[in-house]
């Protein structure tokens, strides 16, 4: 019995140790748990204090929402209030070059950005003709952008009433490599020409650009033109313009001609026509988008034979491209016209085919390969026909005559006509289509 009781009590030794072991393990196992709830809590108290200090954030941002929300409106209510002053002044400075007792003709809007030497110069020339008319011709000058020069420069001038074009939203041209000029060019034509018709209610307006410089009777013929333009739905527009009016292939200063080739470069139409292109007015080269047949619809374009204005910009948007051999020698008229006194009645729709036809009818025909030469050998007034654009653009390389096929193409009946004097010589030449007229009395062959 004593052996048992000595054994169990020997039993009890381990028994203890594996219950100390137990407990030491259990109190370290609740220690590094408490540890975690303890590390549990502050990462808590962290989130909530990260989180009430987030929300502050958010509040002060709301808060500087609403106060930037605030100071939008009132910088709006400020700048409706500054423009309101600007169309006062604007009213009150056209008043002061606008004869109320006078119906104004055409306003004349230069197309300024940031050419201030070039501006100068294009100003002074429109005033020098335009002082005694100014009431038939209010005077504008447009400014694409914020050139400091340019602004200063038409600010200078008392005859005229400024207008600036500012414009901040981003250019995407429709190809890579694309000059974002043309597709501001565009956008400043569309401001500027809705600004004139619809804000200033003019009833035509007379486009030029800050590089030109016009003829003594530029205002007279435009007065003329006018009526033709009223009268006359065929026509489009009118232009002082000849892209082949260099000076050893005009001289003429009285001719006129229909065309349904849009020339640019110094044009006038109306609010009729305005109303029609404004809607679908394009993103960029609107002067090519208006050549096309979609958008002239037939209709034709009055140009003189002798330009009467003059492009004297080597450097702009278009790089100076082909200006030494083709504009600086264009000649522009120097001869006053008197344009009131002239039977401009055959450039009308009815009576210009059979005109045309007359002017036609007498010109000998020049045959053979080497048209320059033979030309050169025949008296009086001459035609040349060609087969198709090849051989039309050896024939102009020939005389010197702007070949580009879009400048002289004409979509309709008529094909390409081209008027122009042979050089050094009196004879009157005429480059015409193949199958000539298909109208009028005159059957060439």
């Amino acid at each position: 019995m004593a052996k048992l009781s000595c054994d169990f009590r020997y039993l009890l030794i381990p028994a203890a140790f594996v219950f100390i072991y137990i407990q030491m393990r259990l109190f370290t196992t609740q220690s590094e748990y408490a540890d975690r709830m303890a590390e549990a809590v502050d990462a808590e108290h962290h989130c909530t204090s990260q989180m009430r200090l987030l929300i502050d954030q958010i509040s002060m941002q709301q808060e500087q929402i609403v106060a930037l929300e605030e100071g939008k409106k009132r910088k709006d209510q400020e700048c409706a209030q500054l423009k309101t002053l600007v169309n006062d002044l604007e009213k009150k400075a056209l008043q002061r070059v606008i004869d109320k007792t006078q119906v104004p003709v055409a306003a004349v809007v230069i197309m300024a950005c940031n050419r201030a030497d070039y501006l100068e110069r294009t100003v002074a020339s429109v005033l020098k003709y335009q002082s005694s008319v100014a009431s038939k011709y209010p005077l504008f000058v447009s400014q694409d952008g914020s050139d400091p020069r340019v602004k200063t420069k038409a600010l200078s001038y008392k005859e005229l009433t400024y207008m600036q074009h500012i414009d901040y939203e981003p250019v995407h041209t429709d190809r890579p490599g694309e000059l974002i000029a043309y597709y501001k060019i565009a956008r400043h034509y569309k401001w500027a020409l809705d600004e004139l018709f619809y804000k200033h209610n003019f009833d035509r307006v007379i486009i030029l650009e800050d590089d030109m410089e016009i003829a003594p009777d530029f205002f007279d013929y435009f007065e003329a033109a006018a009526a033709l333009l009223d009268k006359d739905k065929s026509i489009m527009a009118v232009s002082s313009w000849n892209d082949n009016g260099q000076k050893q292939f005009v001289y003429d200063p009285y001719a006129l001609y229909r065309s349904d080739f849009f020339p640019g470069l110094g044009w006038m139409l109306t609010r009729s026509v305005w109303n029609e292109l404004s809607p679908k007015w394009p993103k960029a080269y609107w002067d090519d988008w208006l050549r096309l047949k979609e958008n002239h619809k037939g209709r034709h374009f009055l140009r003189p034979e002798v330009c009467r204005t003059y492009n004297f910009g080597e450097h702009g948007s278009s790089m100076g491209q082909f200006f030494e051999k083709y504009l600086a020698p264009i000649k522009m008229n120097d001869v006053k016209v008197d344009w009131k006194s002239l039977d401009l009645s055959y450039l009308t729709e009815d009576k210009y085919a059979q005109y045309f036809a007359d002017i036609l009818k007498p010109a000998k025909p020049v045959p053979g390969t080497d048209p320059a030469l033979m030309a050169s050998n025949i008296e009086g007034d001459i035609r040349i026909q060609y087969r198709d654009q090849s051989d039309f653009e050896y024939i102009a390389r020939q005389f010197g005559v702007f070949e580009e096929w879009k400048v002289n193409y004409s979509s309709d009946n008529w094909g390409i006509f081209l008027f122009f004097i042979c050089e050094n010589a009196e004879e009157f030449l005429m480059v015409i289509a193949e199958k000539c007229l298909h109208y009028g009395t005159c059957h060439c062959s």
